[in-house]
Formats: structure tokens, sequence, C-alpha cells
């Protein structure tokens, strides 16, 4: 039994991650960039390992809910917008079932049907204008993306999975290492992470490599300066 169910699971999964790259992408680049300006703010401006800890653990646990919280609320929102405007429509077709039926036949003449066709279609839907709806919903979702069709909630949680994985990365070291260590390190894994996001935001994108590297690079160093300078104003 477990031979048969693992494999779907797996695979499950890996349509799910295919599906929710941008995401991802997303939400590593958010973690990473949020949280390495303020713990280089943090390393600026405190000589304590445990300061620096609780304030980048807490950052990221936060900034992770808020972008779960972000992605979910935007998707259903465009859900709800795709209802509202099915309504509409519904509603447009029955006030004026003939116009609708018209605008339509003459949207498919340029598709190269015969007359025939074309009168028989005009026939079927005149029968039930609404049909024109269904037929309009799946046009739509043909041009769906498999992304597109996926449930909200999953696109949240890699969302949050991702933007927390990042957002540790360069506060890890302040739970392992002594303070002087951690900060060499925290620099090092923060680089490190970068670089495979610079790569990983190439390969998807089809974005030259090397540019997209250092553009994701450049993004976090910004936000390290700006960081480490208000640490050392503060302090």
């Amino acid at each position: 039994m477990n031979e048969f169910i693992q494999p779907s699971l797996l695979s499950r999964v890996k349509t799910s991650i295919r599906q929710c790259s941008g995401e991802i992408v997303f939400g590593m680049s958010d973690g990473v960039v949020s949280i390495f300006g303020l713990v280089a703010g943090m390393v600026a401006g405190s000589q304590s390992g445990d300061v620096i800890l609780l304030a980048g653990a807490t950052a990221a646990i936060a900034a992770t809910v808020s972008m779960m919280a972000g992605v979910f609320l935007d998707l259903e929102s465009e859900r709800d917008e795709a209802r509202v405007e099915a309504k509409a429509r519904a509603a447009e077709i029955k006030n004026d079932p003939q116009g609708a039926v018209d605008k339509l036949i003459g949207d498919l003449k340029g598709t190269g049907l015969s007359q025939q066709s074309l009168d028989a279609i005009r026939s079927d839907l005149q029968k039930d204008p609404l049909a024109i709806q269904k037929f309009e919903d799946a046009v739509a979702a043909e041009e769906e993306t498999d992304a597109q069709k996926t449930s909200p909630v999953i696109h949240a949680a890699w969302m949050g999975i991702a933007d927390f994985i990042a957002a540790m990365t360069p506060v890890i070291p302040f739970i392992l290492l002594p303070l002087e260590q951690a900060k060499v390190v925290f620099i090092i894994g923060t680089a490190v992470l970068l670089i495979l996001l610079g790569i990983g935001r190439a390969i998807l994108g089809e974005r030259p490599m090397l540019r997209t590297i250092l553009e994701t690079c450049a993004i976090a160093a910004a936000a390290a300066i700006a960081g480490a300078l208000v640490g050392l104003l503060v302090s």
C-alpha cells in the first residue's frame, strides 16, 4: 500500500511546488531581504546575540503570517471579483438574449465555421441563451494556468514556508554560534541564499543569470545598509 501512496504524494507535492513557484520565489525574496536588513541593523546597534535572535525570529514569524494572509486575501478577492462578474454577465444575457446571441455568432463568423454550423449554433443558443456564458466560461477555463486553478490556501502555504525559511536564514547563526562568529556566518549564509535565489529567479523567468543574481544581491545589500545605518544612529 505504501509503495503506491508515496509516489502519488511525492508527485502531488512536486506539482504543487511547480504551480506555486511564483509565490515561493517571492516569499523567499521578501523574507531574506526584510530580515537581512533588520538583523544588519541589530548587529550594528546591539552587542547581544539574544536581542538579535529575539528581534529577528519575531520579525520572521510576523512577516510570514502577514505574507500568507496577503496572498490568500489577494487570490480570494480575485475569485470574488470573477464571481461577481459572472453574475453581472448572466443578468446582461437575460436582459438582452437576442443581442448576446447575435454578438457571439458575429464573433464566431471569423473562425471559419460554415453558415450551416453557425445557424445550428444560433438555433441552440436561442433556446438557452445562458449557454453563451457556459461557453465563455469554458474558453476562460482553457486559458487559465494550473497556478490559477490551485487553491489560495496552497498558494498561501507555500508562500509562508518559503518566507519563513528565507527569513530565518540570517537569524539561525545567532542561535548556534557566539555573537562574533554568528556575525560572519550570518553574512556568508545570507549571501549564499541570495545567490541561489538569483539563480532560481533567472531560471524561472528566463532572465540573464548574472544580471539577476547581482540584482537580487543588490536589493538585499541596500536593505542591509539601510538597517545598519539605522542601527548605528539609534545606538
